[in-house]
C-alpha cells in the first residue's frame, strides 16, 4: 500500500509531466503557412472552405494542426518578405491563393512543399512543369479563369440588350493576369463585335476614377477581371456600379451576393476545399511532384434578379433557367 506522502509525491510528479507532454505534443504538431495578398476579413468563407478540406483528410486546426497566416493587406510588395518569413519558420507546407502570391512563394523556396490556388494556366505562369506531372515542390488547383472569359461575356450580352461598348477593368499591378485577361477579352469581344475600352485600377482611388470616367462615357456594361485585389474591393465595385447604373459582370459569386448583376466562374469555395485536401495529403506524406494539378470542374452562374430590375433589365427566362442561383 502506498503511503499518503508517497501518493502525493507521485501525483505531483505526474502533474509536472502533463504540461511537458502537452508542450511536446504541440511541438510535434505540423504547421501550415498560409499566404494571401488580401486581409482575412475579405475571404472568411474561402478560409472556412480551406479548413474544411483539411478536416476531410483528418486535420483540425488547433487540435492536430497549426496554421500560420500571413496576409499582405493588398500591399503586394510585401509578399516576398511574408513568403520568406514562412520559409524561415520551416513550415511543413505553404498554401497560397492568387497567381502573384504563388509566384512569390515559389521564388522563396524550392524545398518546402507548396499548394497554390491559381486563376491562370500554372504551366504558363511557370509554377509547374506540366499539369499531370508538376515536378518539383509545387502543385495546386487551377480556377480556369481565362478559359471562362468568353462565356462570361456571352452571358453579359444576353443580360444587356444592345451591348456594344464594354468597359474592362484590370489590375496592372499584376501584369501576367491583366495581360492574359485582356487577350481573352479582346478575342471574345472581336467575335461578338463589341467595342472595348480598358481601364486600369490597382488602388481604391483608381477604381473611383474609373467610375467617374464611366459617368462621362456611359459604357453599356462593365467586365471586372478576376483578380484578388478586385475581390477585396467588391463592396466598393458593387456600390459604384449601382450608383452609376452600370451593369457589371464578375467572376466570383461573392460580388453578386452583395448586389452585383451577375457572376460566372469556378465554384470558389470548392476549389479552396480541394486546396485544403491537397495540403492535408502532403502532410500525410504525399509529394507535390506526384499530385496532378486539379482542374476546377464546378462552375456556377449567379444572377441578382433584384439588381437586374433596378437596372431595368429584363432577364431572359432561358437565362434564369440556366442559372445555378437567382438572387431575389
Amino acid at each position: 500500500m502506498i503511503r499518503r506522502r508517497e501518493f502525493i509525491m507521485l501525483l505531483g510528479g505526474a502533474a509536472a509531466t502533463w504540461p511537458m507532454a502537452a508542450r511536446a505534443q504541440q511541438a510535434a504538431m505540423p504547421v501550415i503557412g498560409f499566404l494571401d495578398s488580401r486581409s482575412p476579413e475579405a475571404i472568411p468563407e474561402r478560409l472556412r472552405a480551406f479548413r474544411r478540406g483539411l478536416h476531410e483528410i483528418g486535420y483540425i486546426e488547433g487540435e492536430n494542426l497549426a496554421i500560420v497566416y500571413r496576409f499582405a493587406e493588398n500591399r503586394h510588395d510585401q509578399l516576398p518578405e511574408l513568403a520568406a518569413d514562412l520559409v524561415r519558420r520551416k513550415v511543413a507546407v505553404i498554401a497560397t491563393a492568387g497567381d502573384d502570391v504563388a509566384l512569390a512563394a515559389k521564388a522563396a523556396t524550392t524545398t518546402i512543399p507548396m499548394v497554390f490556388l491559381a486563376s491562370q494556366d500554372p504551366v504558363r505562369l511557370g509554377l509547374v512543369a506540366s499539369l499531370a506531372r508538376p515536378g518539383g515542390n509545387v502543385t495546386g488547383v487551377n480556377f480556369l479563369t481565362g478559359e471562362l472569359v468568353a462565356k462570361r461575356l456571352e452571358i453579359l450580352r444576353e443580360l444587356v440588350p444592345g451591348l456594344g461598348r464594354l468597359a474592362v477593368l484590370v489590375n496592372p499591378a499584376f501584369p501576367a493576369n491583366a495581360d492574359s485577361t485582356l487577350k481573352e477579352v479582346e478575342t471574345a469581344a472581336r467575335a461578338m463585335r463589341l467595342q472595348i475600352q480598358v481601364f486600369n485600377a490597382s488602388t481604391s482611388g483608381e477604381i473611383d476614377a474609373a467610375f467617374e470616367t464611366f459617368e462621362r462615357e456611359r459604357p453599356d456594361a462593365l467586365f471586372v477581371s478576376s483578380d484578388t485585389f478586385f475581390t477585396s474591393r467588391r463592396v466598393q465595385l458593387v456600390n459604384l456600379s449601382a450608383r452609376h447604373a452600370v451593369p457589371a459582370g464578375f467572376g466570383n459569386r461573392e460580388s453578386t451576393e452583395i448586389g452585383g448583376l451577375m457572376s460566372y466562374g469556378t465554384n470558389i469555395p470548392d476549389a479552396w476545399r480541394q486546396s485544403g485536401r491537397y495540403a492535408g495529403r502532403i502532410l500525410k506524406g504525399e509529394k507535390p511532384a506526384d499530385l496532378p494539378v486539379v482542374q476546377a470542374s464546378k462552375f456556377e452562374l449567379v444572377i441578382n434578379h433584384q439588381t437586374a430590375r433596378m437596372l431595368r433589365l429584363e432577364v431572359p427566362p432561358t437565362l434564369l433557367a440556366r442559372a445555378d442561383e437567382v438572387i431575389e
